[in-house]
């Protein structure tokens, strides 16, 4: 199987896993037979914006683009997503203040990530 080939089929795969974690984490989580807590939930969503991010990587590192730049979009969407979330999770009452600390250091590692791809 071609390398090309295996990036697409993984990266439809990671971006269902990556949507099913972010949008359906309760669902999800029963399907393994755990409970579904709030602490669960709020981890599910950040995997499932590893997910996405991966996905992301796989589906452009099968095309022409420049390894480098696929993992620079791979890595500013892993990052901001999680940037995202964990305000999500903040502004729900899901999660304390500390989260923060976590989305500051995503954000300014998704800001480097995107200004590696000005030239």
């Amino acid at each position: 199987m071609s390398f090309s080939l295996i990036a697409l089929i993984a990266a439809i795969a990671t971006l269902g896993l990556g949507l099913g974690f972010l949008f359906a984490s309760t669902t999800m989580l029963k399907q393994w037979g755990m409970n579904a807590p709030d602490e669960a939930k709020v981890m599910s969503r950040r995997i499932g914006a590893v997910y996405l991010g991966l996905s992301t990587i796989l589906f452009l590192a099968r095309t022409n683009m420049p390894t480098t730049e696929a993992i620079a979009i791979g890595g500013a969407v892993i990052t901001g997503l999680l940037a995202i979330s964990g305000l999500f999770e903040l502004k729900g009452g899901r999660v304390s203040k500390g989260i923060l600390v976590s989305t500051v250091v995503e954000t300014l590692i998704t800001i480097g990530f995107l200004s590696s791809l000005m030239k």
